[in-house]
């Protein structure tokens, strides 16, 4: 059979070369430069795309005028057989800007106005809010498509109670807005009156994984309870778990400086360098025994003295990152070091693979055949990997974190991303067959929502400091084809996955709002770093961001406010207001206010201005 003789729906992305208004049709060049020709039908429909709670955007009547060359474009149709070849009928079209490089979400206030709907979205599913109190007894891991709550679910996982605080801490700090705060503050009491263990023997903090609640009963949960191809976690206790249960206290630290939280993350902190760390050979165990805290033990089975990205590189994402963002410590700049570094001395794999490796024995040998992972690679891991080696630079600037970070971002559109259709792969093989010229994919080829995350911060972050043009070119088609078809409009936040055509994928637990994944973390990270990097790095706009300290509870009463590690002398602070008012005690370059003495939590805002 020379070709396929049948129809065939499809999702074609690029951007227009003509348009001819004889024939209706239109040429559309791929991401990778290969050309079509559309064809648009008498039904064809099409819109500008909305952000959450906007109305929808029409744009039907306006197809001429928006099919200009060099348009980006997302056109749904369907292949018709016809002759040697197929003849694509367009059916809907998505346009992410009324004019050529325009991209909606590139307004200064997109992504803070994203972050209140999704926010209020898991107020309104967990709480009840604002009909009800902000109450975490109500909390549940698992909420469907509509977030209503699995009836027959009592459980209250850690590491997705704290993503959520991360969700409502980003929240307040992108709006200002109290509820958010108090939903964050109450969620981190919440974590440490249930959650924390503290032993006095080896004075260091650990994390249940959860409890089951039911009535006035809760049964703690010490071990994991998490258990699928990528995560046999089951009768351990994983350091991943133990690093996102810091994600929403220390996003929470930022805004109040509650000396609690950095009690108890000094405490686990201790906790991963006095028994994951490995003194030895460096890095982080993925696992302990829960009776012993011993990373070799023979307990732990396929766990036993593993290492993988999660438990080394996960930390700065998390937390780490954070935690010197507010405290400017040289202990955790040291700390993150130590992770990039190693990072780079280990995970690079590139004689045998294009991506990096994810998981090692303890003496850093290849660990191909663990579990389902195998020698498979996580599109979103190598990303994360680019994205945050950016931001470690700014901090302490290595060729080696450059040189890594941007030959991770020059090899991965080929082999990672979909440019026929927009977006980016989950997990595939590392490694290419005899004859194939595609990574095979592993389970399916959909879509996540937290993968899109990846490639839309490492190559927003990659531009803005490198101003390769190729990367603001993969930044914008990656948020466009997120903004254009992971928006949930119907009720609320964001889908799981979706197809590779962009098309919702409501399906098990991937059509849940909320499960041992999904918990509100990655959607509004995205908001809060994709704010901070397209306004203070590309497009140059200056942001405000809200704090609510405590009185005192900042070293030296200095509030720091830099949104993230940004390159040295790149963004100023040039205006704060305490309580509404103007207020001048601040350091413009170091990015700090000099709080004033009071007896109570004060509202600072702060305007951050690219230089």
């Amino acid at each position: 059979m020379d070709h396929m003789s049948f129809s065939f729906s499809d999702t074609l992305t690029g951007y227009v070369t003509d348009f001819n208004r004889s024939d209706k049709s239109f040429g559309i060049k791929t991401s990778d430069g290969r050309e079509y020709r559309a064809y648009l039908t008498d039904t064809a429909y099409g819109r500008i795309y909305q952000n959450l709670e906007e109305p929808y955007n029409d744009a039907t009547s306006r197809f001429a005028e928006l099919l200009t060359p060099g348009q980006h474009v997302f056109a749904y149709g369907i292949f018709y057989p016809q002759g040697d070849s197929h003849k694509f009928e367009v059916k809907s079209l998505v346009f992410p800007g009324e004019a050529v490089g325009q991209y909606r979400h590139e307004e200064p206030d997109w992504w803070v106005k994203q972050v209140r709907s999704i926010a209020d979205s898991y107020l309104r599913w967990q709480f009840g809010y604002p009909d009800h109190a902000i109450d975490y007894k109500e909390y549940r891991t698992y909420l469907n498509l509509s977030g209503a709550k699995k009836k027959d679910d009592f459980l209250q996982e850690t590491d997705t109670i704290s993503r959520l605080v991360y969700g409502f801490a980003t929240a307040y700090l992108m709006t200002g807005e109290d509820r958010f705060l108090e939903a964050a503050e109450r969620g981190t009491e919440y974590l440490r009156d249930h959650m924390r263990f503290y032993d006095p023997d080896e004075d260091i903090v650990y994390w249940y994984h959860g409890i089951q609640v039911k009535g006035n009963r809760e049964q703690k949960l010490l071990s994991s309870e998490h258990g699928d191809a990528f995560s046999e976690d089951r009768e351990s206790i994983p350091m991943y778990e133990q690093i996102y249960a810091l994600a929403g206290p220390i996003q929470t630290y930022r805004v109040t400086g509650d000396p609690a939280i950095l009690k108890d993350t000094e405490l686990t902190v201790k906790l991963f360098k006095n028994f994951y760390r490995d003194p030895e050979q460096g890095g982080y165990f993925s696992s302990l025994d829960p009776l012993t805290l011993d990373p070799k033990s023979e307990s732990l089975g396929v766990n036993r003295a593993r290492k993988n990205w999660n438990s080394v590189g996960d930390h700065a994402p998390a937390y780490l990152i954070n935690l010197w963002l507010a405290t400017g410590e040289p202990e955790y700049a040291e700390m993150l070091e130590d992770t990039f570094d190693t990072i780079s001395k280990y995970f690079p794999d590139f004689e045998n693979s294009p991506f990096v490796q994810e998981r090692f024995f303890e003496d850093w040998s290849h660990d191909k055949t663990w579990v389902g992972q195998q020698n498979r690679a996580v599109i979103g891991h190598n990303l994360k990997i680019a994205w945050n080696l950016m931001r470690m630079h700014s901090l302490k600037p290595k060729e080696e974190y450059l040189a890594l970070a941007k030959k991770i971002a020059d090899i991965m559109p080929a082999v990672g991303s979909d440019r026929q259709r927009g977006g980016w792969y989950d997990v595939v093989e590392r490694n290419l067959a005899e004859g194939e010229e595609q990574h095979r994919f592993v389970y399916h080829d959909r879509k996540a929502w937290w993968q899109q995350e990846q490639a839309i911060l490492a190559y927003h972050i990659l531009h803005g400091i490198d101003q390769e043009p190729e990367y603001l070119r993969h930044a914008r088609e990656a948020t466009a084809f997120y903004n254009a078809f992971f928006l949930d409009h119907d009720d609320g936040a964001v889908y799981f996955n979706v197809l590779n055509n962009g098309t919702p994928f409501l399906v098990g637990t991937e059509r849940f709002k909320g499960s041992h994944s999904m918990s509100g973390y990655h959607s509004t990270e995205l908001c809060y770093l994709s704010a901070v990097y397209t306004n203070l790095l590309i497009t140059k706009q200056p942001m405000n961001f809200f704090f609510k300290p405590m009185p005192g509870a900042f070293k030296d009463n200095i509030l720091r406010v830099s949104p993230d590690i940004l390159p040295p002398g790149s963004i100023k602070l040039t205006e704060v207001w305490i309580n509404d008012e103007p207020y001048t005690h601040f350091d413009a370059e170091a990015l700090t206010v000099k709080l004033p003495e009071t007896k109570d939590q004060v509202r600072v805002k702060v305007t951050i201005t690219p230089n």
